[in-house]
C-alpha cells in the first residue's frame, strides 16, 4: 500500500480541550514556545521538499497555521512536536501533491520484512549518532540522505537529527510506534547501504559484524 493518501489528513494536532488564550497570551507563546523553532523547522522543511522557496513557504505556513489555531495547543507541553506534526501534514496535504514524482514506499512489503524473522534486530538498530556515520561531514553524506525516499528520510531526520523520541515521532506521523521502529531501522540500513562506498573511500571500516 502506498503512504500518498488520496484524502486531506488533519493539519493540525488537537488539544484534549482548547483554551482561550487572550492576546498577551498567544503572542506570548508564540514568541518564546513556538519562534525557537524556526531553524529546525526550515531544516525539516527544506529535507522534505527540497526547495529554498518551497521550504521558506512551508514554514510559513505552518507557523501562521500553529498562530490561527493556538488555542489548540497545551501551553507547557513539546511545542516543537506540535509545529513539526503540522508542518509534516501541510507537505503532505499541499505540497507533496504538488511535487513532480512524490517517492512512494510499499510499507505493508517493509512491514512484513521486518516484524518477521528480523522483528528482534528493529529493537536493537543502531542510532546513526553514535556511528561512524557521524564523523563524515560532506556533501556525499547529505546527498545520500537526500536521495532516501521521503518518508524514510523524514524518520531519520526526526530521530538522528532532531533528538525525537518514537513517541513523540509516533504523534508527529500519526503512525504506531512499532512501525516507526522498523521503519527507522529500514531507513537507517538504506542509508548505510548508500554510505558505503564512500565510507571505504575515507578509510572507514564497512565489514558487517
Amino acid at each position: 500500500m502506498s503512504v500518498i493518501m488520496s484524502e486531506e489528513i488533519e493539519e493540525i494536532p488537537l488539544a484534549a480541550s482548547e483554551t482561550s488564550y487572550n492576546d498577551i497570551e498567544r503572542n506570548d507563546i508564540f514568541n518564546r514556545e513556538f519562534m525557537p523553532h524556526i531553524n529546525s523547522m526550515y531544516n525539516f522543511a527544506f529535507r522534505l521538499t527540497m526547495d529554498e522557496d518551497d521550504a521558506n513557504d512551508l514554514v510559513q505556513d505552518t507557523y501562521l497555521k500553529a498562530f490561527r489555531f493556538i488555542s489548540s495547543f497545551e501551553r507547557g507541553t513539546n511545542a516543537k512536536a506540535w509545529l513539526f506534526r503540522i508542518l509534516k501534514n501541510s507537505f503532505i496535504n499541499d505540497y507533496r501533491k504538488r511535487s513532480k514524482e512524490p517517492s512512494k514506499v510499499d510499507y505493508q512489503e517493509v512491514e512484513t520484512t521486518y516484524n518477521s524473522e528480523e522483528a528482534a534486530e528493529v529493537d536493537h538498530t543502531t542510532d546513526l549518532r553514535v556511528e561512524t556515520v557521524q564523523d563524515m561531514i560532506g556533501d556525499e553524506v547529505a546527498t545520500a540522505l537526500n536521495s532516501l525516499p521521503v518518508d524514510f528520510r523524514t524518520v531519520i531526520i526526526l530521530c538522528d537529527i532532531e533528538g525525537f523520541t518514537y513517541e513523540e515521532m509516533a504523534k508527529i506521523l500519526d503512525i504506531p510506534i512499532g512501525t516507526v521502529r522498523s521503519r527507522l531501522h529500514r531507513a537507517r540500513n538504506l542509508l548505510k547501504d548508500k554510505l558505503r562506498a564512500y565510507a571505504s573511500s575515507m578509510g572507514y571500516d564497512t565489514n558487517e559484524d
